[in-house]
């Protein structure tokens, strides 16, 4: 009777140690099926990185004349620049100030870039880190001397280089070389106050 009991009770022993063994067997089997569950938890909820940077649409001669005639009837400024160019990158954070600041004007600004294909990466990241709130657009390689025979005649390219455009589509003015705040808040208030008339 004594061995019965004692055989019982090491039945009851293996049974108790296979139950706790099958018991943790699957509380592991559930926790490494909750780890994938978890991390996709997480992913979901992880704040969002930001948007990828739009790169500028193409321009020719072509495509420069037609952004004349979409801002036609509208004070505009296109400024061309480059992330090689130095001044260009003093100038650019000034010009979105004043973007912003004359919108309400009625003032309109183009950017035009003129990098390399090869530097699109670097256009990316210049445009991503001062975030203009004007449009951005980058000539095509190529068709140069078209390009700027439309732009101003004779312009050798050099940059940075602004135009101004009264709200009949003349061109009014123009900033060839580094220019500060000062000359360039004249020139706005200028194109800004000119009539649609005259030759």
């Amino acid at each position: 009777m004594r061995m019965m009991r004692g055989v019982v009770g090491v039945m009851i022993l293996v049974g108790m140690v296979a139950g706790i063994t099958a018991v943790a067997v699957t509380q592991a089997a559930n926790a490494a099926n909750a780890v994938p569950q978890v991390a996709k938890a997480q992913a979901t909820n992880a704040p969002q990185t930001a948007k990828a940077v739009r790169d500028p649409e193409l321009i020719d001669a072509a495509g420069y004349q037609k952004i004349l005639a979409e801002y036609k009837g509208q004070a505009l400024l296109v400024t061309f620049w480059a992330t090689w160019c130095e001044p260009c990158r003093a100038e650019y954070p000034m010009l979105n100030e004043l973007a912003k600041q004359y919108a309400p004007q009625g003032l309109k600004v183009v950017g035009v870039n003129l990098d390399d294909d090869g530097d699109i990466i670097l256009t990316r990241r210049f445009i991503a880190r001062y975030k203009p709130v004007f449009p951005n657009y980058r000539k095509k390689a190529g068709g140069e001397a078209e390009f700027v025979g439309v732009v101003l005649p004779g312009w050798s390219g050099a940059i940075p280089a602004s135009f101004f455009y009264a709200r009949d589509g003349r061109q009014i003015g123009k900033f060839l070389g580094e220019t500060n705040r000062e000359t360039y808040e004249a020139a706005i208030r200028s194109v800004l106050s000119a009539g649609t008339g005259g030759n």
